[in-house]
């Protein structure tokens, strides 16, 4: 019998091989938990790389969030601290990828999904306190690691997209309760984030923007996370659990024309949550 030449055993042997990747289970990210208090983060200092869940745990009497920049150009955390002190517009070698945007106050817990290639990097809240000064110039600042490794995980399969633009959230379809993962796209020309809030009965998110700003009497909405600052063409996902009812999106980050925020420039709006509650995947 003549032998087959050993390409063809080759070409022979992919459909196995790919029947057998196919059943393989795709990566879990890992969680990072991640610790806020007024005005300090608890987190670790090295990662590997690929897809990796945020959890942040607010402790503190404050609002913050986790911020996640990639430091470029051999800059070090110094470096972003100089640069910051001396004013001007954000350095071009520091890159937001997003993380979870502010939950509440008091023990609050917020999440995101961030893909991360080995590198430098930087955990920060860049929420301002009273007399507006940031946290990270109060100490919520810590230097990340992350270090190549075996395959890492993939993102999430999200159950909607939303996309950052100039100035609005478009959400790709409707929402049901229940817990959902949101992918987060900025198809904007700015860096833009997303702060999710379930409104209370008969509030608007103009209300829970009032509060926020000056806070008095209960707050009209809870606060759910998010994603924290996220640059042009960034992509991160959050997983959130939704019951039937109104919630608002709100971005913060000042314009780079005139520096206002950009929900003064309408980037501020409601979505509704109805029908039945769905199981999870």
């Amino acid at each position: 019998m003549r032998a087959l030449p050993l390409t063809l055993f080759a070409l022979a042997a992919i459909p196995a091989a790919l029947a057998t990747l196919a059943l393989r289970p795709s990566p879990v990210p890992p969680t990072v938990n991640v610790t806020a208090t007024d005005y300090a983060l608890a987190a670790p200092d090295t990662l590997r790389e690929g897809a990796v869940r945020f959890e942040l745990t607010n402790r503190g009497k404050e609002f913050h969030h986790l911020w996640v920049i990639r430091l470029e150009q051999g800059k070090t955390m110094d470096d972003f601290r100089t640069a910051l002190s001396a004013g001007g517009p954000f350095p071009a070698w520091a890159r937001s990828l997003g993380g979870p945007n502010a939950p509440a106050p008091g023990g609050g817990e917020a999440n995101a999904t961030l893909v991360l290639a080995a590198g430098r990097y930087l955990l920060v809240c860049g929420i301002p306190g009273p007399g507006g000064i940031p946290h990270l110039m109060k100490g919520m600042l810590r230097p990340l690691t992350v270090v190549a490794g075996a395959e890492g995980a993939g993102a999430p399969r999200a159950d909607v997209t939303m996309s950052l633009r100039d100035f609005s959230f478009v959400l790709s379809g409707p929402l049901a309760p229940g817990r959902r993962t949101v992918e987060v796209r900025n198809d904007g020309d700015q860096t833009h984030e997303v702060e999710l809030v379930r409104l209370a009965p008969g509030k608007s998110v103009h209300d829970a923007l009032a509060w926020v700003e000056k806070p008095a009497g209960p707050p009209p909405g809870l606060p759910l996370g998010g994603v924290s600052p996220i640059d042009r063409g960034g992509v991160a996902s959050f997983e959130v659990e939704l019951t039937a009812g109104r919630y608002g999106m709100i971005c913060f980050l000042p314009d780079v024309g005139d520096g206002k925020p950009h929900h003064e420039h309408g980037m501020i709006q409601e979505f509704e949550v109805s029908g039945p509650k769905l199981s999870a995947r």
